[in-house]
């Protein structure tokens, strides 16, 4: 049972005596055992919690996948508002979270970028300074300098949310040129040019670099501007770095993305400005003490309007942009055409999700040339998490969450990015990486060339869960593509006043058809029974191992717990589709699957009959043969075997019987047999990809009459009340002259 079926047996070979004699050895703590060859309960206990029986294979735990393929073929570990220690409003900014959070193995951290406003001048990061505290931009850069590369050699990407003026970027600039020093990447490498069509470099190409994401100018307005600068240093003007074009155009920006880039950053209406420091630390005062209310919080949410980055860049802060440039997205069709792999745009997650509903496959196609990344909407004031596991179905990279947070969606992204030794980066699976494959992450059929499978696991039992008694439970549940995703609908029963080592024992839970294990994961939590989370583990499925296995289990912020663990029965099988279990069976192990007369054949062998002996015959079924296959349904699936259809070499061929009897041994083709022929489900999936078609295209039009339709409503209602409020106001104007 410890084996799994989808290992080779040549790479993988089954144990031996040897390999037995070297786990008693390793695991049997008497040494009278050992001499003996025998484990006892204590030994084959350390062996079933050892390492060596891990849940997962341990190759992929360190770093096995090829890292020499262009950054947009990677999934990128990346972190939403990440100075942020709690909530947005009232919440603590922390230089400290850039250290953990690149010590977690993230890539790609936020920095919301704000001018300072004491006499130093110094930029700050904060959240929009809506009522959370500061921390100084350089203290950043020197942590994430002391960080970036402890846990993974591979690229970070910052990601800056740039509201600051033209002299506190120029400081920006100059401390990462300053304090990063060779780690900055501030030229594009001479193999991999910022040209139209050329591919993003890999991985390994940007070993130990830090790459900045920020807006832009065009070429030709930031030589000019660079020129301007170095005429005006060379000349001595110190301000030169302050004043140089303070109110550029809009439109020297290279198509900087603002409202879908920038992730929404807030100021007060009317009543309540951020620039009013004093109104500011008041409302701060509040939170910190508790006496702001739910409703107040959301009063003020409603009260917000967005404020963009600011798209007035100084170009020596440009001139550090290379494969992270960030442009306003202007739909799938013009990203296709300009081609521009170095070019990338930002999605909240309801613009996400509304383009992966209308353009799922071109989504998935433009993921295979450049970058995208997908951030929480602005809504989420309590810094709570979106589900990943979708965006990632669409081959996004940097799918962006709030690791202060340790909510499903941040253990799911933990769970996953903890393959490839942590490093941050995940080879995306072949067919969303490759130009000339078509994937749909809304499909519900196996994709060519990928095999299906089916899991199934037992609980049994869990151990030291809790030192209360207290009952408990376990849910298991798989997360994928939204065909491989089953929730909430597999867990034991509730083990009462047992929280040490409780027995479920329950019915294996079944996922019949994973079409994608490459992107499927299970999630194993343990509830006690008040709901309350005791422990989950996450495990991609692609590196999930077989057998019988003691999970151990994570707390919700996904760090180890020492004893908990869960006693599963792990199956893991190619799928076989309904109909097909005998031939399969057949094919596994064709001696079960013998027909009559072969059967009879070996018999009469056993009894020393030789082979030439036996003459070929007519095979005209008796009535006892016939009742025999009745009886044994598994003789109707069975291939009939060469003697039963080779021509009798006894007979001439001129005979008209013979060809006759030859005819009658021509097997009769069923259409059961016709269905499953390759140009009937060639016709079928052509079928159902025009239907698909007109489905969308009937949505389409659909949704096209229905706004138009609403328009038209609005119009009607907005004139109908116009006119309503002049008619009121005449009758008002009627009443008072004769009154």
């Amino acid at each position: 049972h410890q084996r799994d079926p989808r290992l080779n047996e040549i790479l993988f070979p089954f144990y031996d005596t040897k390999r037995a004699m070297q786990i008693i050895e390793t695991y049997e703590p008497d040494e009278d055992l050992k001499r003996k060859g025998v484990i006892s309960s204590d030994g084959f206990c350390r062996y079933l919690m050892s390492d060596e029986n891990a849940p997962v294979f341990l190759d992929r735990l360190e770093l096995y996948q090829e890292m020499d393929h262009p950054l947009a073929h990677y999934f990128i570990s990346s972190s939403h508002n990440t100075y942020l220690t709690g909530r947005q409003f009232g919440g603590k900014s922390s230089v400290e979270m850039y250290r953990q959070v690149l010590l977690a193995g993230c890539r790609c951290v936020e920095l919301d970028c704000w001018d300072g406003k004491g006499e130093d001048q110094e930029p700050i990061i904060t959240h929009g300074k809506a009522m959370c505290t500061d921390i100084l931009f350089k203290d950043v850069i020197q942590a994430i300098k002391e960080t970036a590369f402890v846990t993974s050699e591979y690229p970070v990407i910052l990601s800056f949310e740039n509201h600051c003026s033209k002299y506190q970027q120029y400081k920006m600039s100059k401390y990462c040129e300053d304090l990063f020093g060779d780690l900055l990447l501030k030229q594009p490498l001479e193999t991999h040019p910022l040209e139209q069509g050329k591919a993003l470099p890999s991985p390994n190409d940007l070993k130990r670099k830090i790459l900045i994401k920020n807006k832009r100018l065009k070429p030709e307005v930031e030589k000019k501007q660079l020129d301007a600068l170095k005429k005006m240093m060379e000349a001595g003007e110190t301000a030169a770095p302050v004043n140089i074009l303070e109110d550029d155009n809009e439109e020297e920006i290279e198509s900087a993305d603002q409202e879908e880039e920038a992730h929404p950053e807030y100021k007060f209406g009317s009543d309540l400005t951020v620039d009013d420091y004093s109104q500011k630390e008041a409302v701060a005062i509040s939170v910190k003490k508790g006496l702001v209310t739910v409703e107040d919080e959301q009063a003020w949410m409603a009260s917000y309007k967005y404020v963009g980055a600011t798209t007035n860049i100084h170009p020596y802060l440009s001139t550090m942009v290379n494969y992270a440039q960030p442009v306003k997205f202007q739909g799938f069709d013009v990203a296709e055409e300009r081609n521009i792999h170095h070019n990338m745009s930002s999605f909240n997650e309801s613009v996400g999700l509304g383009y992966l509903k209308t353009h799922a496959i071109e989504f998935v196609n433009y993921n295979k040339r450049q970058m995208s990344r997908i951030y929480p909407k602005g809504g989420r004031v309590d810094s709570s998490n979106y589900m990943p596991q979708i965006f990632w179905n669409a081959g996004c990279q940097m799918v962006s969450l709030n690791y202060q947070t340790p909510d499903l969606a941040m253990q799911l992204n933990q769970g996953k990015f903890e393959y490839n030794g942590s490093c941050g980066y995940l080879l995306k699976p072949d067919f969303m990486r490759r130009p000339d494959r078509t994937f749909d992450p809304f499909s519900e059929t196996p994709v060519d060339g990928v095999i299906a499978a089916t899991c199934s696991v037992q609980v049994i039992s869990g151990q030291f869960l809790s030192d209360k008694k207290i009952g408990t439970y376990v849910e298991v549940d798989m997360y994928g593509l939204p065909t491989d995703t089953i929730r909430k609908e597999f867990r034991t029963r509730m083990v009462m006043n047992n929280g040490l080592n409780p027995v479920y024992n329950e019915e294996s839970f079944v996922f019949r058809k994973v079409i994608l294990p490459d992107l499927a994961v299970l999630r194993i939590a343990v509830y006690d029974d008040n709901n309350k989370l005791i422990g989950q583990r996450i495990l991609p499925l692609d590196g999930l191992q077989a057998g019988y296995r003691h999970i151990s289990l994570r707390n919700e912020g996904n760090k180890p717990l020492s004893l908990p663990t869960v006693f599963c029965n792990i199956v893991l099988k190619t799928y076989v589709p309904d109909g097909f279990g005998d031939i399969v069976d057949a094919l596994s192990d064709p001696k079960k699957f013998l027909s009559i007369t072969e059967k009879r054949a070996d018999q009469m062998r056993a009894m020393g009959i030789e082979t030439s002996d036996i003459a070929d015959v007519p095979n005209d079924t008796s009535k006892n043969d016939r009742k025999g296959k009745a009886n044994n349904p598994k003789a109707n699936v069975t291939p009939q075997s060469s003697s039963e259809l080779r021509p009798s070499t006894t007979a001439g061929f001129g005979s008209g019987t013979d060809a006759k009897k030859g005819i009658d041994l021509i097997p009769q083709v069923k259409i059961e047999d016709l269905k499953q022929m390759k140009a009937y489900i060639k016709h079928l999936k052509k079928q159902q990809k025009e239907l698909n078609a007109l489905k969308k295209k009937h949505a389409k039009e659909h949704s096209a009459m229905q706004k138009l339709h609403c328009t038209q409503i609005d119009k009607i209602v907005a004139q109908y009340d116009k006119e309503k409020v002049s008619y009121e106001k005449m009758l008002e104007k009627a009443i008072k002259k004769k009154g």
